[in-house]
């Protein structure tokens, strides 16, 4: 997990307060690991900027801006990311998630330019608290990482 100070981001993340909400992230990320009995414990990297984001954006292997104008759907991104040998072995798969107001259309192009992709959830826009969530659930499911095995 990134957590982005995106332009339209309204909470700030500096100081004291940037340590205590990310020991706070940490620590729900962890609690959530050890329930779903999970072998590893997901990081919460420091907060970022844009440019940090960028920086991300460059070192990823796909990065992904869920945005309600993109054509493409998630899943149909994801699967010819897969299908051109993306999705043979563990990678990382950057799904950015903008804030409440929406990702600008400078930061769009800037990602872009940086080699993201835009891709829609679905029909309806959700809240920055769900979306994150929800694509991690359809990635990990299109991409193999939920796969049954036999008991």
């Amino acid at each position: 997990m990134v957590p982005w100070q995106s332009e339209r981001s309204i909470v700030r993340w500096k100081g004291d307060r940037a340590a205590k909400a990310h020991a706070k992230w940490q620590s729900v990320v962890t609690a959530a690991a050890k329930q779903a009995r999970r072998s590893w414990v997901p990081e919460v990297r420091p907060a970022v900027d844009t440019a940090g984001l960028s920086a991300a954006v460059e070192a990823a292997d796909l990065a992904v801006i869920l945005h309600e104008d993109a054509v493409r759907p998630l899943r149909s991104v994801l699967e010819g990311w897969q299908a051109g040998g993306g999705g043979a072995e563990p990678r990382e798969v950057l799904l950015i998630v903008g804030p409440e107001g929406g990702i600008s259309p400078r930061e769009v192009t800037r990602l872009c330019d940086k080699g993201a992709v835009t891709a829609l959830l679905g029909n309806h826009v959700l809240r920055s608290s769900t979306a994150g969530p929800a694509a991690v659930v359809l990635a990990s499911d299109i991409l193999g990482r939920w796969a049954a095995t036999a008991p």
